[in-house]
């Protein structure tokens, strides 16, 4: 799908800061004002009881509800009356008073919360014409709570249709600020739907409905979640198809996908973040509508769909699962090209490969010589100008003195601060204590993650390949990218396009030289290609530690909730001897990244047993997957 991955990122230039008008002017009156946006193909707006309306009275709900009513021996008045249940605690109630509340409201939040808010007004631009003509999806990327506040307000302030949003259904118990989430378009989707046959009915019609009716924006998050790790997450793909089915089923003529961007100097939950993963700003909005079908020519047959009554319900084809999934992973991988990279994204990446600290001439100068190659990658970096790099540097410190302290000269993550009057600590505190800072600066050099896995990925497939010929590269650089498409985001299908991708940046950068036939590392280059490899290095680490533990211990079968303990305590005992340097292992994201990798390798058998999920483990195939990434972490520096 390279349409999908080949888009141009806006240039710097292109932002505007919408807070600049808030410090000047009433907050009041912004909120008061005219708001008068351009509806759907100019149809007069219906109201939320008349959408909920739609839902009940549609065929295919029927049609399920008569099913359901079949199989279970119950009325089909009560299972209607379910369905109606279902709608009325899932369903928004969005309201033009609510909406200028909650303007106030953040324009007051936001003007305390961020220096700017910047935005790209030709992608609003853009956005306002395809809300006209199309159903729009609006699609975020997700790294902080504030996500869908800023967004909703940058549609507030433009003037744009306002979203209707999928939300989790722990917003509902916010006994306050959920009736105003309501209010103001959220609508609230349980957690683990798949196996209630009349719950997914009624939420696959009611978004099915606002999308064909062009009622509203649909607005949710394709990667499902809040990164906890602000690194991208692949897509989770039920969403997706429930927007889509109106395309497929030629109920509309098409879609405008919108994949947007949000990117922060600094993340107000960052702690919180590091603190979740152990256990316990500036946006930037960025919009290309993408036509889905134009990226559905040739790819999808539609007379399977049309064989097929539109009200009947049907299970997507093989085909339009391959679509959607390469569709959805490519929607990710544009929002990674959208994303604004920070100086702090850069100085974390290095700060991390020198722990015990860096003197701030070094950082400086390893900073810049980093900026240079990202720049030369033609990557959007908020790089101020008119400043000199060493207040750019010594800025970012201060503004992440959280987790980084400079003294004599010398820049050094921090120690995370117990209880005042504390005496003393167990080693073990001391470890999860430095792992919360350590994490804490990984989140923010996750944010860069991207720019750097591909030419880093070859820079290590180089490495562990005996020979320079290109094709051997490539089968250790495929088998490298299988492991670990569950830590960054891969389109299927497209390892020959990462793969040139990486070469070419690598290329760019001085460290390659490529012919038809072979890749060479340039002398000159190894510096730079070491620092490549070394960003891989918590994630080899971790996979190596994780597969030495399930080979070891004498547990073949658990259940999913042991697994965590299990591998953390594994991992602290390991750092504590000092036989394991990296604290990215004691991440609980990255630990079940391994045990789902096992599994989609076939390493590990995943069953449901009741209410939980239960693995097997085949010690044998780990070994050799553990046998095969020895070989290649021994030549990450």
């Amino acid at each position: 799908m390279e349409t999908l991955c080949t888009e141009k990122t806006p240039e710097p230039g292109a932002f505007l800061d919408i807070l600049e008008e808030r410090r000047r002017t009433s907050d009041i009156s912004h909120a008061l004002r005219t708001f008068s946006p351009q509806p759907y193909k100019g149809h007069p707006p219906i109201t939320a009881s008349a959408l909920n309306q739609a839902v009940l009275d549609s065929q295919h709900l029927h049609s399920i509800v008569e099913e359901i009513a079949t199989e279970s021996g119950e009325p089909v008045e009560v299972i209607r009356e379910k369905a109606s249940g279902i709608l009325n605690e899932m369903s928004h109630n969005l309201q033009l008073s609510s909406i200028r509340l909650l303007g106030y409201t953040l324009s007051k939040v936001f003007k305390r919360a961020f220096h700017t808010v910047l935005v790209n007004e030709d992608g609003l631009n853009q956005l306002r014409q395809a809300i006209q003509e199309h159903p729009v999806i609006l699609l975020p990327n997700h790294r902080s709570y504030m996500d869908f506040l800023v967004l909703s307000y940058i549609m507030f302030t433009y003037d744009l249709s306002m979203p209707v949003i999928a939300a989790g259904i722990a917003l509902m118990d916010m006994m306050f600020f959920a009736p105003l989430l309501r209010r103001s378009g959220a609508f609230f989707i349980r957690r683990a739907i798949r196996a209630d046959k009349l719950y997914w009915a009624v939420l696959s019609e009611y978004v099915r409905t606002i999308v064909r009716t062009g009622y509203a924006p649909v607005e949710f998050y394709i990667e499902g979640y809040r990164s906890r790790t602000l690194k991208s997450l692949n897509p989770k793909l039920g969403m997706i198809h429930m927007v889509l089915e109106p395309f497929f089923n030629g109920e509309v003529d098409d879609i405008s996908l919108v994949p947007i961007s949000i990117s922060y100097d600094r993340v107000i939950e960052e702690s919180l973040l590091a603190h979740e993963l152990l256990g316990f700003p500036k946006p930037k909005e960025s919009t290309m509508p993408i036509s889905v079908r134009e990226l559905a020519k040739g790819r999808i047959n539609f007379s399977q769909h049309n064989q097929v009554p539109r009200e009947m319900p049907q299970n997507p084809s093989e085909e339009t699962q391959e679509f959607v999934s390469v569709m959805g992973h490519g929607v990710v991988r544009l929002q990674e090209r959208g994303m604004v990279i920070s100086p702090w994204s850069l100085m974390a990446t290095i700060l991390l490969q020198s722990p015990e600290g860096l003197g701030l001439d070094t950082l400086t100068q390893r900073t810049t010589w980093l900026r240079d190659i990202v720049l030369d990658w033609d990557i959007v970096l908020d790089w101020p100008a008119q400043v000199s790099d060493e207040e750019v540097i010594s800025s970012n410190i201060s503004r992440h003195r959280s987790m980084v302290c400079c003294e004599g000269g010398r820049v050094l993550l921090i120690e995370e601060q117990g209880p005042d009057g504390e005496e003393s600590i167990t080693p073990e505190t001391a470890v999860f204590r430095r792992a919360s800072i350590m994490l804490m600066c990984v989140s923010y050099r996750n944010q860069a993650l991207h720019i750097f896995v591909r030419p880093a990925l070859v820079a290590l497939a180089i490495a562990t390949t005996s020979s320079t010929k290109k094709e051997d590269v490539f089968t250790h650089f495929k088998f490298l990218q299988e492991l670990f498409s569950n830590e960054f985001v891969f389109v299927p299908g497209m390892a020959t396009e990462d793969f040139k991708e990486g070469c070419s940046l690598l290329v760019k950068c001085g460290v390659l030289q490529a012919s038809d036939q072979e890749l060479v590392v340039i002398e000159h280059g190894t510096d730079t290609a070491s620092f490549l490899r070394a960003i891989l290095q918590p994630f080899l680490e971790t996979y190596q530690v994780v597969f030495r533990h399930m080979t070891e211990d004498g547990v073949v079968v658990f259940a999913e909730k042991q697994y965590i303990p299990a591998v953390r305590s594994y991992c602290l005992k390991l750092i504590l001897a000092g036989e394991l340097q990296t604290y990215e292992a004691l991440s609980s994201d990255m630990q079940k990244n391994v045990l789902y990798t096992l599994v989609r390798m076939t390493a590990v058998t995943k069953t449901k047993v009741g209410d939980q999920n239960e693995f097997r483990v085949d010690k044998a195939a780990i070994q050799r997957i553990a046998d095969i990434l020895g070989s290649i972490g021994s030549h990450v520096v």
